[in-house]
């Protein structure tokens, strides 16, 4: 194995065979007399319009929607598979009458907005851009448009910060920007607001600046809960290597900024006091009263049992309290800390395999944390595969049930089917960076030289913490003995 010197890009087309069999379509793999740096095409914006002209692949893709199969049709929009929230939420949720969210109550079952803070703000802002004037449908694709060119921004910023993540390994960010999967669920829903904020706020930790990635990661849990998860592993990681005083800037950093977000809209006065204003708190009762819903294990296991899993909010936060003190205690007795990106992507793969629902666009909170954890193609490729399957699976099931007699799509059988190819490409994913994680040899950013590129402050630092036998010789040093070697815990020389 040819040794790649720490201030050299690591090539993926020299090191990854999937990467370089799929380079054969432009050319094949670039010449070691190739002048890089040398054109305005860097690795980042070589990434970035990548990542545009998927998006707006995408966004081709639902055309079958725009021009029709969102209005009309009982299941037009799922036999193309083209379904988006967007355009339906512009009237079901008050935007098309100009009703402010957390204030306003909605007419109909639901009564305030569904989503948390920052994510209502920008559907709210999106409604601004969108003209009042004209039919209903012309003023739906319209905001649909304007959220999709809005989105495009975030998929953009996503891109970019993970290609900046890891230094000398900017192609990594190629995985994001032509995630399949990625593509077909970027315009379903918001999603990719919170994403982006969290990619910042992990571009920041790996640059050393604990409070302003716990501010963006604040910001990101005022859009999406999920990014709240990261403090999770970045505890357990600082506990290693001693590093609380970077640990309490980036927790200060989150609460301040989540609260600026939340606070105007949360706390409300009237005469009988301060208290929690109930369309604020919408987002968090629904998403403990929600039942089982698509895609998730609990609707797999109730399918099949014919248990309706009533106690499923127990199952599942008691399966995530026990996941995560598993991540935990992997953490804590492998060889080598492991690194962030690999415990953000387990703890975060842990929430999704446990969650009540599984929504298409969840995959989009995955791929730039697997492109970070883990970043071979053909790895990444055989997840990706998996969830494009299952995102075919859950519409035609929906065309299925919903055409009346004409049972015309996936039956009930063959959407099991495809929640388990879900299942099991996640899990797929996470036992190869649970391997990694315990045989550190084995991981391919290591293997290259690094030691936490995303880790910031503890990249190369030493452990005051274990718990275990650790600084061991690696278990399968003859098989990479020609690979440079990390002296685990060493300042770089």
């Amino acid at each position: 194995m040819t040794s790649v010197r720490r201030d050299e890009s690591v090539r993926p087309t020299k090191r990854d065979e999937v990467a370089a069999a799929g380079s054969e379509l432009i050319g094949g793999p670039i010449g070691r007399h190739a002048l890089l740096g040398t054109s305005w095409l860097t690795p980042v914006r070589v990434i970035a319009l990548v990542a545009i002209g998927m998006f707006a692949l995408g966004m081709v893709q639902k055309l079958p929607c725009y021009n029709g199969g969102w209005f009309f049709g009982a299941t037009s929009q799922y036999t193309h598979a083209c379904y988006s929230d967007i355009p339906h939420l512009y009237a079901g949720r008050g935007f098309a009458e100009g009703l402010i969210p957390y204030f306003d109550r909605l007419p109909g079952d639901m009564e305030y907005l569904e989503y948390p803070v920052l994510t209502g703000v920008f559907m709210e802002v999106a409604s601004w851009m969108t003209p009042h004037a004209g039919d209903i449908q012309q003023r739906e694709q319209i905001y649909w448009l304007v959220n999709a060119g809005m989105l495009m921004i975030c998929a953009v910023v996503i891109v970019v910060c993970v290609t900046r993540t890891h230094r000398r390994r900017p192609w990594d960010g190629l995985l994001v920007a032509l995630a399949p999967a990625a593509a077909l669920t970027a315009t379903i829903n918001w999603d990719l607001l919170a994403i982006a904020l969290t990619a910042a706020g992990m571009l920041m930790w790996s640059r050393s600046r604990p409070l302003a990635a716990g501010v963006l990661i604040g910001m990101a849990t005022a859009a999406k809960l999920y990014p709240v998860l990261l403090l999770g592993p970045l505890l357990v990681l600082c506990w290693r290597a001693g590093a609380w005083r970077a640990y309490r800037k980036a927790v200060a950093g989150a609460l301040v900024s989540w609260l600026v977000v939340n606070l105007p809209v949360m706390i409300t006065h009237d005469a009988a006091g301060f208290h929690i204003r109930e369309g604020w708190a919408k987002f968090y009762t629904f998403s403990q009263e929600r039942p089982i819903d698509f895609g998730s294990v609990w609707l797999l296991i109730s399918q099949r049992t014919g248990n309706p899993l009533e106690n499923a909010n127990t199952y599942a936060t008691l399966l995530m309290i026990l996941g995560c003190g598993a991540i935990g205690l992997l953490a804590l007795y492998a060889p080598r800390r492991p690194r962030f990106a690999q415990l953000a992507f387990l703890v975060v793969a842990l929430f999704i395999l446990t969650n009540k629902v599984y929504s298409p666009q969840y995959v989009l909170w995955l791929t730039p944390l697997a492109a970070l954890a883990r970043p071979r193609w053909r790895d990444f490729l055989i997840w990706q595969a998996c969830e494009v399957m299952y995102f075919l699976g859950i519409w035609m099931y929906l065309a299925y049930t919903g055409n009346g007699d004409k049972h015309q799509g996936l039956p009930t059988e063959g959407y099991q089917l495809a929640i388990a190819l879900h299942l099991l490409g996640t899990l797929y994913l996470c036992a190869v960076v649970v391997r990694d994680i315990w045989l550190p040899e084995r991981d391919v950013v290591r293997r290259d030289g690094d030691d936490d590129p995303s880790g910031g402050v503890l990249d190369h630092s030493p452990d005051v913490f274990v718990l275990g036998r650790t600084h061991h010789q690696p278990r399968h040093a003859m098989q990479f003995e020609a690979a440079p070697r990390v002296r685990w815990g060493a300042v770089r020389e």
